[in-house]
């Protein structure tokens, strides 16, 4: 459990106001004394993760969050860092207390997770304390309501039972390239081993894909860029599929008999995170650069940038390459995702491993809204380098965008 990538977790995150027992009541739906709980209102200040197991749902990632009513100086960022967990949260829990009065707050928060498509469980917190107003509040709120107790465990397997009814089941994308394949397929995955491989182990999407192929009961065989000749003049039959490092693109693509399907890590991912249709749509922007023009690339993780780091130095040195000008980059990282998208003429996004997918298409949502072109570092590359048209050839409805543009 303690394994499985955050990226793919059901996230659920935990709202209310100060002094409600938010913490208290992970605590009690883990089990575990994981989250600090005092007396004194804005103990919890920024979004705190914590991974727990909930049969049958599986591994899930609990959010708790700051008060909806923090009044410090710190307060307005603190609450919109907790406004921003709903871009990456499969369900809600919204908890009161008995104390809570004027639902204002809740009543807004409310509307802004009805909008997003979010479901949402009411929680009353602190019913060994006083009197329940359970049925007064729901009139208010419009909202049923579990009473629990976290204090003393009181409610919580029925909380636990509702949290079951009612998470999304498809949170996350059923394959990365499982429908791509049959029992017995033989799939090359190129890995080049350069300074951004982490050292006696794998990035995390190449180890999913290679579940994934594994899981489909096909066959994974690695290889370096290399090897990828030699092993295939080894082999009695073409692979099924070669699956490469987008920035191997060319070396692959020379070797890689044309009758195999040849696509990338990140254009897989562009599907299985986000929006792979739409990532290709955004090639046309690449087309309409001109120098001079703003370019944001969005880095979902936080690594350590390399001395020939593909977002840092690859990115704008193809692009500008291609434009034949010099462009001005920005760059964003991590949880950061400017709310200025529309000073850019094109976004470029990582393959967004470290993202769950409603995370992801949240983002894509933004830029969708604003008339943006966005694309993948996968779907750039390819297509900086003449090959897009190819590394399609595995998602028809995708290839059709990309020719019906040309």
């Amino acid at each position: 459990m303690q394994a499985t990538p955050k990226a793919n977790r059901l996230h659920l995150a935990i709202f209310g106001r100060r002094n409600v027992g938010k913490s208290s009541l992970i605590n009690a739906l883990t089990g575990q004394e994981v989250a600090l709980v005092s007396e004194i209102p804005g103990t919890t200040t920024d979004p705190v993760f914590k991974a727990i197991e909930i049969p049958p749902l599986g591994p899930c990632m609990l959010i708790d969050t700051a008060g909806l009513d923090d009044t410090s100086k710190l307060g307005a960022l603190r609450i919109k860092k907790t406004r921003e967990v709903l871009d990456q949260t499969h369900l809600v829990l919204l908890v009161l207390d008995n104390a809570t009065e004027n639902l204002e707050l809740e009543q807004e928060l409310k509307a802004e997770i009805a909008a997003r498509n979010i479901p949402l469980i009411g929680v009353l917190n602190k019913i060994d304390q006083g009197t329940s107003t359970r049925e007064e509040k729901e009139k208010q709120l419009g909202l049923p309501l579990i009473e629990v107790s976290a204090l003393y465990g009181r409610g919580i397997d029925q909380l636990k039972e509702q949290i079951i009814r009612q998470a999304p089941a498809d949170f996350e994308a059923p394959t990365i390239v499982g429908d791509l394949i049959k029992p017995g397929d033989l799939c090359l995955l190129v890995v080049p081993l350069d300074q951004a491989a982490p050292r006696g182990r794998l990035i995390l999407p190449q180890v999913q894909t290679i579940r994934d192929i594994l899981d489909h009961q096909a066959v994974a065989i690695m290889v370096g860029v290399n090897e990828l000749h030699p092993t295939l003049d080894q082999l009695k039959n073409n692979p099924r599929l070669v699956i490469t490092d987008s920035q191997v693109f060319p070396a692959v693509a020379k070797v890689t008999p044309d009758v195999v399907w040849l696509t990338s890590f990140s254009i897989l991912f562009a599907r299985f995170k986000g929006d792979l249709v739409e990532l290709v749509k955004g090639a046309r922007g690449i087309k309409k650069l001109k120098p001079g023009d703003r370019v944001l690339i969005a880095v979902a993780c936080t690594h350590h940038r390399q001395e020939d780091d593909i977002g840092r130095v690859k990115i704008p040195r193809f692009l500008e390459q291609y434009i034949g000008g010099t462009l001005n980059f920005q760059w964003s990282s991590g949880a950061d995702y400017p709310a200025n998208l529309e000073d850019f003429q094109l976004i470029v996004h990582c393959g967004a491993c470290m993202l769950n997918r409603r995370q992801m298409q949240q983002r894509l949502q933004q830029v969708r809204e604003k008339g943006i072109p966005i694309v993948n570092y996968g779907v750039l590359l390819a297509y900086v380098h003449g090959i897009l048209e190819r590394t399609l050839q595995p998602f028809p409805q995708a290839l059709a965008v990309l020719l019906s543009a040309n």
